[in-house]
Parts: C-alpha cells; structure tokens; sequence
C-alpha cells in the first residue's frame, strides 16, 4: 500500500527480505485472510499515521522458514497458524493474560507490516501449529476473526446455555465465527443480514432464525421471535445505522458486545433504554492471544469451522478488498501467496 484511499492504492511488487531477530520468527506465507480492518488502514481511518509504504494483512498461515536467537519450540519447515495480535509480553496486562489490553499492543497489518507478502517476521509467542485437518487458505480465515468472536461470545457476553443470542451482520467474518461460538455455548442464535441468501447461509451454518435488517423496524421481528422479550446477548459491529435498533431488540437486563462500526462511529443512544431496561454495553477488541488455543482444538475437532467467501492470488488483493467493501461475500476472502 503506498497511499490512502481506494483499493487502486495497492500496489504489486518487491521489498527486501525482513530480517529474523532474537525471539521471532520468519513465515513463509502460504495464505493471507482480508478482515474489514484492512480497509480501515487503507483508507486512513485506522493508523492515520503509518508510514508508507505498509504491508497490509492480519491473518496469516503459512511454513516457518528461519527462527531467530533464543526461539524454542518452533523449528524451520513447521505449518503454522499466525496469531496477529502483538504485545510486550512482560507488563502486567500481558502475565495476567489480558495482552490485548497491553500498552504496546499491536494488530499485524494494522500497526507493523503484515501478510500481503511472501514473508513475515512475528515474535516465536505468535506461531501455533496449523491444525492438519485444514488448508492453508481455510487456516488464514480463523485468526483474528475468530478471536475477536470468541472474546465477544464467552469472555464478554458470557453466553449461556438456551439463552437468545442476536448476531448482527451475519455474513462477516467474525460472525460467521460468532454463529458456531454461540451455538457452541448452547445458544439458540437469531442471525440478522440485509439479504436473505446471507441467512439462508447463517441457517446452514447453525442460526436457528433469520431476520432481514433492511426491512422497517427489523427489531420488532427480533422481538417477535423470542416470545416479546429480546435478545439475551447480542454481537455487532455494524454501527450508526443499526445502533438504535440493536438497543431496542435486547432484553432487559441484556448484554451487547460491539467490536466494531461498520456503517458510521456517530450513533444515536436512547439513554432511557440503557438505564431503565438495564443494558449492558461491552466494548471489545481481539482477545488475549492464549484464546487462540481452544479455537484450534475446536476447529481440529470440527466443532468450529471456518468459511471462505472468495479466494483469490495475492496480486488481485485490491478485487478482495472490493469484494469485501461492497459486502459481496459471505465469509472470508482469502488470497493465497
């Protein structure tokens, strides 16, 4: 990337080989998942101030190729999955295992040089072992989307067993993962989408209802579906637009987990409803990295899997990054190295 603005800022071409220092890792990328983030970055809503030129990309699977000084257990030629979230490993927020509360956290491709590249250089603490049962391409779409679910589903939301659960968005990376992480948990889910082929997807994934936000006064069809009372807990990152509807379809004394805010930052809160009807509202980011651990072993059994909207080689990241503006996809998009 080596401007701000549309996808026409991506760029194709040769840098030099990053160096290995002590502690890290090099990884030969095999392939690199595209998140919203990525368009953020490029367009300069994200780190405003990054220097340019910058490699974009969180989501990285590939084969360690060199490891640097003092790096145990991780041994050239080995697949390995790239845990973007980067912190200083010894403050107090990182021994109590709440990295991603770090002062010096970092998100691979958003605040250092990403994946959108034949190698990558991450600290030895970000590589685990890509689970066999998976390609590279499907191992690139679990990371950062399905961290940022998981701290979402059961670290904030804490969602329980038989509980309505509203995942708005339904087609995004993330709540393709927040669909499985909740039904996982024993949720009933309700998927909201703008189109119904999204949630006839979200049904095939495990949604057990649908509703249509692009209708008038969609929330009341949320309502309706659960008896009048709300959704127990609700995902969103879809912003201004839908903000007050994702307030008026939680129950009382319901929980909401925004990570994000897709359609606008500037949204209208009824107050009244947050204080009388008792609503809790959770802001979220990533997760700790130690979370990407049962991830694994849920995608390794099965239990949680990830889905890829569109694949596509490196050179057409600036098609990706279209495809993924213009909401054409359901799932991730993938490009391969």
């Amino acid at each position: 990337m080596d401007g701000r603005g549309g996808p026409e800022v991506l760029r194709h071409g040769e840098i030099a080989e990053p160096a290995v220092g002590p502690g890290e890792v090099r990884v030969r990328v095999r392939a690199v998942a595209l998140n919203h983030l990525d368009l953020w970055v490029r367009k300069g809503v994200a780190g405003p101030k990054l220097a340019l030129p910058h490699i974009l990309g969180s989501d990285v699977a590939g084969v360690v190729e060199a490891v640097g000084p003092g790096v145990q257990g991780v041994a050239p030629g080995e697949a390995v999955v790239v845990n973007p979230g980067v912190s200083c490993g010894h403050c107090e927020r990182c021994l109590s295992g709440q990295d991603n509360l770090c002062p010096e956290y970092q998100i691979l491709g958003e605040h250092r040089w990403g994946g959108y590249a034949e190698l990558v250089v991450v600290p030895a603490a970000n590589v685990l072992p890509k689970p066999q049962n998976l390609g590279f391409a499907e191992a690139a779409a679990i990371p950062l989307a399905f961290l940022t679910a998981w701290q979402m589903v059961v670290d904030k939301l804490q969602v329980r067993p038989g509980e309505d659960v509203l995942v708005m968005a339904a087609g995004s990376g993330v709540s393709v993962a927040a669909i499985q992480i909740a039904k996982l948990y024993g949720a009933r889910v309700i998927a909201a989408a703008g189109s119904e082929e999204k949630l006839e997807k979200a049904r095939d994934l495990g949604a057990d209802e649908g509703v249509n936000y692009s209708r008038p006064d969609w929330f009341k069809e949320v309502r309706r579906l659960t008896g009048g009372k709300g959704a127990d807990a609700v995902v969103d990152h879809t912003g201004a637009a839908y903000w007050e509807g994702v307030i008026k379809a939680t129950a009382w004394g319901g929980r909401i987990s925004l990570v994000g805010a897709s359609s606008g930052y500037e949204a209208l809160t009824p107050l009244s409803h947050i204080f009388y009807r008792q609503l809790t509202i959770f802001g979220s980011t990533m997760a700790s990295k130690s979370r990407l651990y049962p991830i694994l072993r849920w995608v390794a059994q099965g239990r949680l899997k990830p889905v890829l909207g569109s694949l596509l080689p490196l050179a057409r990241a600036a098609e990706g990054h279209r495809l993924l503006e213009e909401r054409q996809v359901f799932g991730k998009v993938v490009l391969e190295v």
